[in-house]
């Protein structure tokens, strides 16, 4: 059996994938942003081995987070969950960041940067354009697969993935989220469980359990390392070698 953290786990995807895992005998550490959350999804999932609480909004709760979650042991994997959605407007973190590319790119950067060895699955800053949630919504997904194939290069002791859930109805989707819900959270489980030699695969992309090709830029290898320079200055987190 596997233990793993699981980003933003304490509402969504992230806690289906946290039930179902927890029910297949794996260990399951989860991850609130606040302390209210936290409590809620305790009561939720009585299973989980435990929950890390910190807002990965900014850059030192992110840190703070990968220093819980080190704090706990070694993780065979870990699920970078966390993330808004398309439909939020544009606001500036505590760090002066767009938050879209705080919560959905830097962090993922930093939590993959500094707990150990984890297996991710994961610059524009609007500063310079007009703010387009659905174009910064996307371009944070293109981020996390060029971090996700980036970390397959250069880290080939660990499996290193990206996916796609789809357009599900949950609260950051909306109610109108046209894709199967019973689908959107199967392949993190499946790729994070390691019960399975078919998902014992890196450097690659999922959409409900099948390898999809991802956009051609993700594959960029100038784009990644540059993407990876670029959050290494801004959060002050470097990259292991």
């Amino acid at each position: 059996m596997s233990r793993i953290f699981i980003s933003g786990s304490s509402t969504g995807l992230g806690l289906m994938a946290a039930d179902l895992l927890v029910s297949k005998g794996h260990s399951v550490v989860l991850h609130a942003r606040n302390a209210k959350r936290a409590e809620a999804v305790r009561q939720e999932l009585t299973q989980a081995e435990a929950t890390v609480v910190g807002d990965v909004e900014t850059i030192s709760g992110a840190k703070e987070v990968a220093a819980q979650v080190n704090a706990l042991g070694h993780f065979d994997t870990v699920i970078h969950n966390a993330a808004v959605g398309y439909r939020e407007g544009h606001r500036v973190t505590a760090d002066g960041l767009p938050h879209l590319f705080a919560i959905n790119t830097l962090s993922a950067y930093i939590l993959t940067a500094l707990i150990e060895r984890p297996t991710p699955i994961s610059t524009t800053l609007w500063k310079k354009r007009r703010w387009n949630g659905s174009t910064a919504y996307a371009e944070s997904k293109l981020h996390d697969a060029m971090l996700a194939f980036a970390i397959a290069r250069r880290w080939p002791d660990v499996f290193s993935n990206a996916l796609e859930p789809g357009w599900v109805p949950t609260k950051m989707g909306g109610s109108g989220a046209p894709d199967d819900m019973d689908q959107a959270h199967r392949t993190q489980a499946w790729l994070a469980a390691g019960d399975d030699t078919k998902a014992d695969v890196t450097g690659q992309y999922f959409y409900h359990l099948k390898r999809m090709e991802p956009n051609l830029q993700s594959h960029d290898v100038a784009l990644q390392d540059r993407l990876i320079v670029i959050c290494s200055e801004i959060s002050g987190v470097p990259l292991p070698a």
